[in-house]
């Protein structure tokens, strides 16, 4: 079996960003430049989907998301933030953990699997205090390819 969706190396970093618009414009940023996409079309979905509701999921989560013309599969950007910033979530906390996902405008049940793949990886405890601790953007790739790739098998 293979990943819910494609996480590649260059879409882990660490940004920092003053509000939730900057953010969405840095994940936005982070998906056209790795995966070759419209940073505009991005941006626009992602703050589309947000108008319905945060997608801040609590304990210092966000998981944006939208889908996409010009996807042949789902993908993922993960940002780290240097300091917490107001995301309108669920809890009313901060965040500084932003796990992006793009999905095939068609995606249907792929793009809610893989979102119930992100949730439940950023629900766990011990994943969320590595990630939070991790020192920089190869040790955050490895631990999110580690649960990504047992998830897959």
């Amino acid at each position: 079996m293979t990943a819910l969706f494609t996480l590649l190396p260059e879409a882990v970093g660490t940004i920092r960003a003053d509000d939730k618009h900057a953010i969405l414009q840095l994940l936005a940023e982070r998906f056209a430049s790795v995966y070759t996409l419209d940073p505009h079309e991005v941006l626009e979905r992602i703050q589309e989907r947000e108008r319905l509701g945060s997608t801040g999921f609590g304990r210092g989560v966000a998981i944006p998301h939208a889908r996409i013309d010009g996807l042949a599969r789902p993908v993922a950007v993960f940002l780290r933030l240097e300091a917490p910033v107001a995301f309108d979530a669920a809890d009313g906390m901060p965040v500084d953990l932003v796990f992006g996902l793009l999905s095939p405008e068609q995606a249907g049940a792929a793009h809610l699997h893989a979102l119930a793949s992100i949730s439940r990886l950023m629900r766990d405890e011990q994943m969320h205090q590595s990630l939070s601790e991790a020192p920089g953007a190869e040790a955050l790739y490895g631990l999110l390819c580690n649960v990504i790739d047992r998830d897959a098998a």
